[in-house]
């Protein structure tokens, strides 16, 4: 650089005099990912060529600025700020949601001829302008979790995009039972508003993976029991499975497939301690039945005194009206 504070700001672009504004806009976002605070952390000599390279694009992407620039030098803005080593770009870029809606940003305030803060090159203010596109800070996601998690709580460590590529562990805690469809928030951990430095809230929506067994409506734990034929007909005590081990339920006798037994407080964990299980009873068919088994039911079928379809015979048909 000149001892006269004189910026050349083709050079620092690396593009040539007359270039035209796709060449121009091109070579900025290049130089913009190569020397972004992102790729050299720490780095101030990156920092300050990052901002040079910024001003140089405010410049020559601007006809009037560029006009300007090319007839008086160092004094093209009546006020020497490239002099001054900052055009007045907001540099912030960690209130970006990634690089290329920076640059996208960037490349649209300068484009323009703003200056941050929602003021023109003229210094005054743009009426109905502003700086910062409508973001909606907050942000949603779908979290999917199994049946064991929702029932007992546990803890997921997620990884939270913070900038570009960059992500952050959080650890997230999941309570006993979750119902699906709740939203879990995170605060802080949404999406950033370029500029400003704020940022909104994630919200995590559960569900729930499909359990083989266990199915839930509302917060009601359910599953279908298989009961045997010999258990319907002279019911008695059976042992079933549930989502704690193991429990003992009374099978009424004559039991139809259908009915519901209920298992106060083996259900689905609330604030106010375990819901109810509800078991839906259903025959299970012997699918190869023995020889035994077979005789006995021919014994059975030939001492039956009722047909299975007597109701329905009763009340099935339809008479034609008069």
């Amino acid at each position: 650089m000149a001892r006269s504070g004189y910026k050349d700001y083709w050079k620092i672009l690396q593009v040539s005099r007359g270039a035209d504004q796709a060449t121009i806009k091109q070579a900025f976002r290049r130089l913009a990912r190569q020397h972004h605070p992102d790729v050299k952390p720490n780095d101030k000599a990156a920092e300050a060529r990052f901002k040079e390279i910024n001003e140089a694009y405010e410049v020559l992407s601007d006809p009037e600025k560029r006009r300007r620039y090319e007839q008086f030098g160092r004094f093209w803005s009546g006020d020497h700020r490239q002099a001054s080593g900052g055009a007045g770009v907001d540099m912030d870029f960690q209130n970006y949601g990634n690089f290329d809606e920076f640059i996208s940003d960037l490349l649209g305030r300068l484009g323009e001829g703003n200056i941050p803060g929602g003021f023109s090159a003229s210094g005054f203010p743009r009426p109905g302008r502003s700086r910062s596109r409508p973001l909606d800070l907050d942000a949603e996601t779908a979290l999917e979790i199994s049946f064991a998690e929702a029932f007992h709580g546990c803890e997921r460590t997620l990884a939270v995009r913070t900038f570009g590529k960059n992500q952050e562990s959080v650890q997230v805690r999941i309570p006993a039972g979750i119902l699906p469809a709740t939203r879990l928030r995170l605060k802080g951990k949404g999406n950033l508003q370029p500029g400003t430095g704020r940022r909104g809230d994630l919200y995590l929506r559960i569900r729930l993976k499909p359990h083989p067994v266990w199915r839930l409506e509302g917060d009601q734990l359910k599953a279908d029991l298989g009961v045997g034929l010999d258990e319907a007909v002279l019911g008695g005590e059976i042992e079933v499975p549930t989502p704690n081990g193991t429990a003992t339920v009374t099978v009424p006798a004559g039991i139809q497939p259908g009915h519901s037994l209920r298992l106060r407080g083996q259900g689905w964990p609330s604030s106010g301690g375990r819901k109810d299980l509800l078991l839906t009873v259903v025959i299970a068919v012997p699918q190869s039945p023995s020889p035994e088994e077979l005789a006995l039911l021919r014994q059975w079928a030939a001492c039956r005194t009722r047909s299975p379809r007597e109701a329905m015979a009763q009340q099935a048909l339809l008479p034609k009206p008069l």
